[in-house]
């Protein structure tokens, strides 16, 4: 069986079964370039693909006898077919982790509820997928500089992809990020920037830097970049349909910051479904946001397709962004499928980290809090269907966000003697 998503479009440039950039509102395509905004309406740009040549076994064969990380889906990315044997952080390949343990808490059946838990990434958050894809893409393009603007996570990904690969890196950052993510972006020996606001002014300066002889050969993974950076994403539905036995979940809970990961992996099932790997059949996105930043759930609960930007007050800072770009597709998508987008106060969140950790041994960041948070709260609603393969991701490792937990500590501190062992009522 052969699959047809095609672009009619060639181009010089080697990035595999990449033939455009497309534009998602009005579908106007150009070649491949570092570009991210559309010449006519001015709408988002992504990846098109020429798939039809693949046969649907053989590709499936050829998948389960690649690498370890993302480039064993090499065929369905903007990528060169020897970018396994580039100098990469090779993100990818993590655990899907069957939560018996949590689903018994919160009332899911046995065997139905997984976490994919993408802290087990080189620099320990999903990050890496997309910086590696963007890493690509600067080479194609001869970039000498990679940045980007960061909550946090993406600022550690791309100082260590950058270091990998041999590029000079500088990303920026709002000035009060928690310490562990600015020590973690500092350490591989890159520029990093503070910048005085939030997530936005970052994001609004990186824009302008662009457009200014100084960010001459800078690649920004999540601007000039980003329609190639954002395919990193779809990984993760690869990965979670391969690892289910080349099935789809009825049900995802995804974490929303800019929205394009929400928007990514929806892509990603369909290209799937569309290729004959995964039998079709429906299934749910559900969005989670925190209730400090939750512009898109504002606008979901309200029937609105705009979404109003919202100024971010919450310990969730890698989901901090109060703009989110695609905001509205994430509202397209959640209303297609039947999901829908929920949020959770910080309280909530620091009481779901606490209860992944305890149930399933997995310390996840306040964004891996807001989706559980989120899952509980919508089983708790009925809009979560507990008989139904979930799905909930983990996009970070909770060593990045200890202030959130900082109130846990030690059970009792005793002498060392029996006696005192048992006088704190520990025997």
């Amino acid at each position: 069986m052969a699959a047809q998503i095609v672009a009619t479009e060639s181009t010089t440039v080697d990035l595999g079964p990449a033939t455009a950039l497309s534009c998602r509102e009005c579908g106007h395509r150009v070649p491949l370039g570092p570009l991210f905004a559309c010449e006519e309406c001015f709408g988002p740009l992504e990846i098109a693909y020429d798939f039809s040549s693949y046969d649907t076994e053989e590709l499936r064969k050829r998948i389960e006898a690649g690498p370890a990380n993302i480039w064993r889906y090499a065929p369905l990315l903007p990528v060169p077919a020897d970018v396994a044997d580039k100098p990469n952080i090779n993100p990818g390949w993590t655990k899907l982790v069957a939560a018996d343990n949590l689903a018994r808490e919160l009332g899911v059946e046995a065997g139905k509820l997984f976490v994919k838990d993408d802290s087990g990434n080189p620099t320990h958050s999903f990050k890496d997928r997309v910086v590696a894809q963007a890493i690509e893409a600067a080479r194609a393009f001869h970039f000498t500089t990679l940045s980007c603007s960061s909550t946090g996570n993406l600022a550690g990904a791309v100082g260590a992809a950058a270091a990998r690969a041999g590029f000079r890196s500088c990303v920026f950052i709002p000035h009060d990020l928690e310490q562990g993510k600015v020590v973690m972006a500092a350490i591989y020996g890159g520029e990093l920037v503070g910048i005085e606001g939030n997530y936005d002014d970052v994001n609004r300066f990186c824009s302008e830097l662009i457009g200014d002889p100084a960010g001459e050969g800078w690649g920004f993974v999540n601007v000039n970049l980003r329609p190639y950076y954002a395919e990193g994403s779809k990984t993760l539905a690869y990965e979670i349909c391969e690892q289910l036995g080349w099935r789809l979940p009825d049900q995802l809970v995804v974490p929303i910051a800019s929205g394009s990961q929400l928007t990514k992996i929806d892509k990603g099932l369909q290209e799937l479904i569309k290729l004959g790997l995964v039998e079709d059949k429906p299934y749910k996105i559900f969005g989670a946001q925190a209730e400090g930043c939750s512009p898109v759930s504002v606008a979901f609960k309200a029937g609105h397709d705009v979404v109003r930007p919202q100024k971010p007050n919450t310990i969730a800072k890698s989901l901090a962004i109060g703009n989110p770009a695609d905001g509205p597709y994430v509202l397209d998508i959640a209303r297609r499928t039947g999901g829908a987008v929920e949020d959770v106060n910080d309280e909530q969140v620091v009481d779901a980290i606490k209860l992944l950790a305890r149930t399933e041994g997995i310390f996840a960041e306040t964004a891996g809090g807001v989706t559980v948070g989120v899952t509980k709260k919508l089983i708790d609603s009925g809009l979560l269907d507990p008989t139904k393969t979930t799905v909930v991701l983990n996009t970070g490792d909770g060593l990045k966000t200890l202030d959130a937990v900082a109130g846990t500590g030690l059970t009792a501190t005793i002498r060392p003697s029996l006696e005192s062992f048992r006088e704190a009522g520990l025997a």
